[in-house]
């Protein structure tokens, strides 16, 4: 099997379109001898920041001395970037093994396993060949039924940010959706939830009390910045002082603050993690494609987000790194996404809209959405069919003093990545 027939074999079914539920994953995870059971685990579900969060307390941990294994999805630009023991991605060859491994599993299994629950997977046969002594596993979709799951026990469950997203999946209100999210708590186990909504808070502390799980919520009366500037920000969380997050962004300090927390719980539970460590790791954590500059003069700023909440976080950034400036803005999104709400909420920094198609097959199409965007917005909207080619007219367009924002979907961050040089 080379890398290629690899891949093949991985995606032969759309996990996005997959039946969820546990009964297939976990009957496929107790063949392969339940690689899961031999590891520990700080499982991490919500709407937003759910990818950042598993980045900074990632990083904090391998700082403390720790061999980690972080799970993650979807990928921006390789497939490799999903799997990462001690912040390497999982190699080529070692795909290539541990699928050949798989096979005959998948052969003998009457029910086949969806691509995300394949990936899944192999990812734990992965932490474990490799002798992580914790892992940071995101949630792919939801929570309750989610192929990540299937794990019996964790550390730490961790609910980031809760919105609106997947509604035909996981509910029409926010309360629904909290408790698809919140359906990752097990019995005993320390829960810790991001602060948010009454409604979404109401929802996962009436979860914790049933299962006798003690629930921490962070403190955003405690978070105060210091400081933000494109190499990075300052700010204080609780007793800690002057802590430096390279990440931009003025939601990644929320993001931030929930990753201190977490490895305040872990330390009470018996990990050693020391100060030192915590502050190396925020500083040194890195996670691509939200608020991240990819060039200079002029600016060009790509963000992965594709929902409403994260749009509105996304425009406190602007206001925080470009008051006052119109921007030219490139983005394309999923037809499934609300997209008119996108839309509105850009619009009041738009200098002019360029909408593009993302290399995903549930992409709206960008002569669809240029027609939505000139239902809201009154300036120049362009067509531009491709990422790249939606990118090479905006920089024709702009001036060194000028701006380019990049946004609409996690599908189009790789792309733009790559057109700027950044593998």
């Amino acid at each position: 099997m080379d890398l290629k027939q690899a891949m093949a074999f991985l995606h032969q079914t759309s996990w996005m379109g997959s039946r969820l539920g546990l009964e297939r994953i976990s009957n496929f995870l107790h063949g392969l001898g339940d690689p899961q059971n031999a590891l520990k685990f700080v499982h991490i579900a919500g709407t937003n920041g759910k990818g950042s969060t598993a980045a900074m307390l990632e990083a904090v941990l391998r700082a403390a001395g720790y061999r980690t294994g972080l799970y993650t999805s979807p990928h921006l630009l390789r497939f490799n970037e999903r799997i990462r023991v001690n912040g390497e991605e999982i190699t080529d060859a070692e795909l290539i093994s541990l699928s050949e491994e798989l096979v005959p599993y998948v052969d003998a299994t009457e029910e086949k396993p969806t691509e995300f629950e394949l990936v899944t997977a192999l990812a734990f046969l992965h932490f474990q060949k490799c002798g992580c002594d914790i892992v940071v596993l995101e949630v792919g979709l939801g929570g309750r039924l989610d192929a990540t799951n299937a794990i019996s026990a964790c550390e730490l469950a961790v609910i980031t940010n809760i919105d609106f997203d997947h509604t035909e999946v996981l509910g029409d209100t926010l309360t629904k959706i909290a408790r698809e999210k919140a359906g990752i708590i097990k019995m005993h186990t320390s829960v810790l939830l991001s602060d948010q909504t009454e409604e979404a808070t109401e929802a996962v502390a009436a979860v914790c009390e049933a299962l006798e799980a003690p629930l921490t919520v962070t403190d955003a009366a405690s978070l105060l910045p210091l400081t933000a500037g494109m190499d990075g920000q300052r700010f204080h969380y609780r007793a800690r002082k002057d802590l430096h997050l390279s990440l931009l962004g003025a939601y990644q300090l929320r993001n931030a603050a929930t990753a201190l927390d977490a490895a305040d719980i872990l330390r009470e539970k018996g990990w050693n993690i020391p100060e030192e460590a915590i502050y190396e790791g925020l500083q040194n954590a890195v996670w691509p494609g939200r608020f991240e500059v990819l060039s200079h003069a002029p600016a060009v700023v790509v963000d992965g987000a594709h929902n409403p909440d994260g749009v509105r976080s996304l425009v406190e950034s602007l206001d925080l790194y470009f008051a006052g400036r119109k921007m030219t803005v490139v983005t394309g999104v999923m037809a499934d996404k609300d997209y008119e709400t996108i839309i509105s909420e850009l619009a009041p920094y738009a200098k002019r809209f360029i909408a593009v198609t993302p290399d995903n097959k549930r992409a709206l199409p960008s002569t669809r959405y240029k027609e939505m965007i000139e239902n809201v917005f009154g300036g120049e909207v362009i067509d531009g069919k491709t990422i790249k080619n939606g990118l090479s007219i905006a920089l024709k367009l702009s001036t060194a003093d000028d701006a380019i924002l990049v946004c609409g979907s996690l599908y189009m961050v790789g792309e733009a990545r790559e057109f700027f040089g950044k593998h």
